[in-house]
């Protein structure tokens, strides 16, 4: 890095930000495969914590790779430079106090790992959106499994290139067993009884 570039510390700090919004600032990660419910669930989450007053902030796939990432392909290197763009911005809305929603498929265990290793211990909260390919696939109204699965789309994960599911995310949704409603629920009753939002009962 140039030695020129220099760190400024601002007089209003997230803790500051953190007292005048009333909540903690905090990433909540969804993960999981392509069509498995991360951005339904993630903006339904939003809702519910808007109506509460809470400043939040969503971050989906398809939307970052329209303007931040447009550059980007892909391909695993591609797809590991997505997320640490990703990753950092997330830091800059932490810091600014929001709750930062983020939903990719994020499909390697090393780049949601160094994604993590940007944020203080629980800061940082995986959810792994588990769902069957079958089922996702029958819920693709792209026609990308499809495409993937005839060759057309490369390094589709799950078909063409691998997911690897985290081995101790800190919350599971199975949205193929469970209600938009109840998987909502899930996660804010998650966020409840760890004292990271307010008890909503």
């Amino acid at each position: 890095m140039d030695n020129d570039i220099i760190w400024h510390h601002a007089t209003v700090s997230r803790e500051r930000r953190n007292q005048l919004n009333k909540h903690k600032s905090m990433v909540l990660w969804f993960t999981g495969l392509s069509g498995s419910g991360k951005s339904t669930l993630a903006h339904a989450i939003e809702e519910n914590l808007y109506q509460l007053e809470y400043r939040t902030i969503v971050l989906d796939g398809d939307n970052v790779r329209h303007g931040m990432c447009s550059d980007l392909s892909f391909s695993n290197s591609d797809r590991k430079e997505n997320l640490r763009r990703i990753g950092e911005m997330s830091k800059l809305f932490v810091e600014g106090g929001l709750i930062t929603l983020t939903a990719f498929i994020s499909p390697f265990i090393g780049d949601r790992k160094q994604v993590r290793s940007l944020f203080p211990h629980g800061d940082f909260i995986e959810i792994f959106v588990d769902c069957p390919i079958e089922v996702c696939e029958g819920r693709d109204v792209k026609g990308l499994y499809n495409k993937a699965r005839h060759g057309i789309i490369k390094d589709f994960t799950g078909i063409s290139s691998p997911y690897e599911p985290p081995a101790k995310p800190e919350l599971t949704i199975h949205t193929a067993d469970q209600t938009l409603e109840e998987s909502v629920e899930s996660v804010l009753s998650f966020l409840s009884d760890r004292g990271l939002i307010r008890d909503q009962h």
